[in-house]
């Protein structure tokens, strides 16, 4: 049955039409709260891109995008494995000033994933990319942004818990995030794996911003991987929330403050990916024609998982799951969309 599982005892609070019901309220309630906080316009974003343009997310660089041939512009596509870059080329071609931004809905195949409560090869997210000074650039402005996420995640939990009252069962997310670094976790937990250190991180704290990914630490280990060419590995992270149902953390958002043409240089010596400097975007970015910005993704199924008290991201997404799963399941009486 891959990795899925059902949690002991664990019933959903909503029925299948509430839930439905319950996902477009949350999806409305959020982006509003998101684009009026950090001050965001809603853009039209693409679902693929041509692999030439250096516009794509690598991810960690051995997954497989998507590809297909589009004859009649003689030319071939990829699907997105995220917008970070896109963005951040969309924030220059629109003129967009510092203080101001753009979010979207990003839709994404990513073939290679692992099928299991959390992980599903469709993703679906709200992806945000803001215009900032030089002066900006700096951990305050990343925490700031990071407080005003979480703040927005919970004023809709409660806008949902006010619509349906079952859902009070669950418990309130907390408003107060702690702030590590990748490498603070790694002196308090040395034994432990990344992902065992964001459970024991989230389950202490409820709320928690783990910063400084995809860099070498002390060890000679990564917390996580990170292309090296959207996120500044200094000044990046991932929100964790603790979710109770599962009884581990999850991640609801990647976001960092985004590369400049020096970072950019280090880490693509560091990836020991040269090859791409002689792509159009990363050409425009090393030549300091980009703007500086600050951005990240916002997981749509696991926001809606995690304030509905969900057990598996099926359970407000269509996707693609193995019959075992299916079974199961369905034998629970759990319907997967």
């Amino acid at each position: 049955m891959g990795s899925s599982f059902i949690p002991q005892g664990y019933q959903p609070h909503l029925s299948l039409y509430q839930t439905q019901s319950a996902i477009s309220l949350i999806k409305r309630v959020f982006q509003d709260s998101l684009a009026r906080t950090l001050n965001l316009k809603r853009v039209s974003a693409p679902l693929f891109v041509e692999p030439t343009s250096g516009l794509n997310d690598d991810l960690n660089g051995v997954e497989r995008p998507v590809r297909f041939d589009v004859p009649c512009a003689g030319a071939d596509a990829e699907v997105v494995h995220s917008l970070a870059k896109w963005k951040r080329m969309a924030l220059y071609r629109y003129d967009i000033h510092p203080g101001k931004g753009i979010y979207t809905d990003m839709n994404a195949i990513r073939r290679d994933e692992s099928l299991d409560n959390l992980h599903s090869i469709y993703v679906d997210q709200w992806d945000w990319e803001k215009v900032i000074t030089e002066e900006g650039r700096t951990i305050y402005t990343l925490h700031e942004a990071v407080r005003n996420i979480v703040n927005s995640i919970c004023d809709t939990q409660l806008t949902v818990r006010g619509k349906y009252p079952q859902l009070c069962d669950t418990p309130l997310l907390n408003r107060n995030v702690t702030f590590v670094t990748a490498q603070e976790l790694e002196y308090l937990y040395p034994d432990l794996t990344g992902k065992e250190r964001e459970n024991i991180i989230a389950k202490k704290h409820g709320t928690v911003f783990i910063q400084g990914i995809g860099g070498v630490m002390e060890s000679g280990k990564r917390h996580d991987g990170r292309a090296p060419d959207y996120d500044d590995w200094e000044m990046n992270g991932d929100i964790l929330f603790w979710h109770p149902v599962l009884e581990c953390a999850m991640e609801i958002s990647s976001m960092g403050i985004r590369v400049s043409p020096e970072s950019l240089d280090r880490q693509l010596t560091i990836a020991g990916c040269n090859e791409r400097r002689d792509l159009p975007f990363h050409k425009m970015l090393l030549a300091g024609e980009l703007p500086l910005t600050m951005g990240g993704g916002i997981g749509q199924s696991r926001l809606c998982m995690l304030l509905l008290g969900k057990a598996h991201i099926g359970e407000v997404q269509s996707s693609i799951w193995d019959e075992e799963t299916h079974r199961v399941f369905r034998e629970a009486g759990i319907t997967l969309l």
